[in-house]
């Protein structure tokens, strides 16, 4: 009878164990269960984190550089022009390009050629697109600007006309910007001592037309304007009516030309009190 008690109390402790053991394998794995659930979690995690690595600021920062580099390409040359180069602008001048910049004007941004004429203290802004129309030009070639000068030893031809009209077209020669008819300017309204003085209209336009003519000179030959206005008027003493000639020959010349100089005045006249 012991041992049959025996058995059975060792029964009923084992049954005991298992089934305390039971609970506990339940437990471990619904440890187990909720371990992998904390995994991916943290997995998907790692992706905020890696977020911060896109450089947006970078990349939008990259885009800035190149409209300065195009910025600077008009500074340099345009229309065959280049910053710091003499050219002439037919209304004053010879002048020279400090810079070419850009400005928006009316909503439309225009390149502009910045023209700076010292001896007048101006400056100048002049549209690129526009340089052909107005007539800038570059400085006249040597060989232009002698020719220029050998103009000024021929003789002067001064129209029978009305003063009014004749002053029109030499305000016409000095705006066109054409040296060789600037120089004819100067040519037929110079006087010398031993001629009658200038009126105040005749004097201002030749010293107009002088002062272009010896600013171009000046600049061409790398010499000062006082240099150039000497050269100019070494030339006009070699003219024929300046030089040595005898009245005789002076008055036949001026028979001979008087002919076509005078019907041309009449004609001119009639034009006149026509209009």
């Amino acid at each position: 009878m012991p041992s049959k008690n025996a058995k059975t109390v060792a029964k009923a402790a084992g049954s005991k164990s298992s089934a305390s053991k039971a609970p506990t394998a339940k437990v471990a794995a619904k440890t187990v269960a909720k371990t992998p659930a904390v995994k991916p979690a943290a997995a998907a995690a790692k992706p905020v984190a890696a977020a911060p690595k896109a450089v947006l600021p970078k990349a939008a920062a990259k885009p800035a550089v190149p409209p300065r580099v195009e910025e600077k390409k008009p500074l340099t040359q345009r229309q065959g022009f280049k910053t710091n180069e003499f050219v002439v602008y037919p209304a004053h001048g010879v002048g020279q390009i400090l810079a070419i910049e850009e400005q928006e004007i009316a909503g439309a941004r225009l390149e502009l050629f910045v023209i700076n004429f010292i001896k007048d203290k101006m400056t100048l802004r002049v549209p690129t697109a526009k340089v052909a129309n107005v007539g800038m030009r570059k400085l006249s070639d040597p060989a232009l600007v002698k020719k220029a000068l050998e103009t000024l030893k021929g003789r002067a031809r001064v129209k029978r006309t009305m003063w009014s009209r004749r002053a029109q077209e030499y305000e016409a020669k000095i705006n066109s910007g054409d040296i060789v008819a600037i120089a004819e300017v100067v040519r037929d309204l110079y006087r010398s001592e031993s001629q009658p003085e200038q009126s105040y209209s005749e004097r201002q336009l030749y010293e107009a037309a002088l002062d272009r003519l010896s600013r171009e000179i000046a600049v061409v030959q790398h010499s000062t304007e006082t240099e150039a206005v000497k050269e100019i008027e070494s030339q006009l003493a070699k003219s024929p009516r300046r030089g040595a000639k005898t009245e005789a020959e002076g008055s036949a010349e001026g028979d001979a030309d008087g002919e076509d100089l005078d019907a041309e005045g009449d004609d001119a006249a009639v034009e006149d009190e026509a209009a």
